[in-house]
C-alpha cells in the first residue's frame, strides 16, 4: 500500500492498559506522518471525563507508549503533549497536517476541523482506521480489559 507522508500528524487517546486497538492507532499515525504529536490525556482531563473506573497515571501511560515506540524504532519521531481538552494542539497548531483516528473518535475529527476551519485554519487530513476487534468480535477496550474479559491482544480470559 503506497501511503502518502505528510509532515506532522497527530494522535491523541488516554492510552490506559495500551492494546492491540492502541498499538494500530499509533502505527497508522508513523506510516502517514514523519512527526506524530501523540496527545495523551491528562490526569485533570481524565477527571472531567467521567470514566467511571480507575485509569494509570499520565506518567505511566505516558511511558508505556514510549516503551512500545521504542520497540518499534520510532521513538525518536514523536512529540508528546498532555491533552487538557478533547482537541490539543489540533485546534491551535498550523503545522499539523493530519490526524488519525479510531472509527470510535472520528466525529471528534470533525469537530476540530470545523474549529480550524472557523479560526482561518487548514482543515487536516484524516486518517481513520477500523476498530479493532477481539476473538469475541467485539471491540479490544480498556474498559474490557480492566473487567477482566479480555487481555490486551483481544484474547478471551476464561476463568477456573
Amino acid at each position: 500500500m503506497d501511503v502518502k507522508r505528510l509532515g506532522v500528524v497527530c494522535v491523541g487517546g488516554t492510552f490506559d492498559r495500551l492494546h492491540k486497538g492502541h498499538e494500530a492507532l499509533l502505527l497508522r499515525a508513523f506510516e502517514v506522518g514523519e512527526k506524530v504529536v501523540i496527545g495523551v490525556s491528562s490526569g485533570a482531563f481524565v477527571g472531567r471525563m467521567r470514566k467511571g473506573h480507575e485509569v494509570e497515571p499520565y506518567e505511566e501511560r505516558v511511558e508505556e507508549v514510549r516503551r512500545f515506540l521504542r520497540e518499534k524504532g520510532l521513538e525518536g519521531r514523536a512529540i508528546f503533549v498532555p491533552l487538557e481538552d478533547p482537541y490539543g494542539p489540533a485546534v491551535t497548531d498550523e503545522g499539523i497536517e493530519g490526524i488519525v483516528v479510531s472509527e470510535e473518535t472520528a466525529p471528534v475529527a470533525e469537530e476540530i476541523n470545523e474549529i480550524r476551519r472557523q479560526r482561518g485554519m487548514r482543515p487536516l487530513e484524516v486518517f481513520r482506521i477500523e476498530t479493532v476487534l477481539a476473538e469475541d468480535g467485539r471491540p479490544i477496550s480498556s474498559t474490557r480489559i480492566r473487567l477482566g474479559e479480555i487481555d490486551r491482544r483481544g484474547r478471551i480470559l476464561r476463568r477456573g
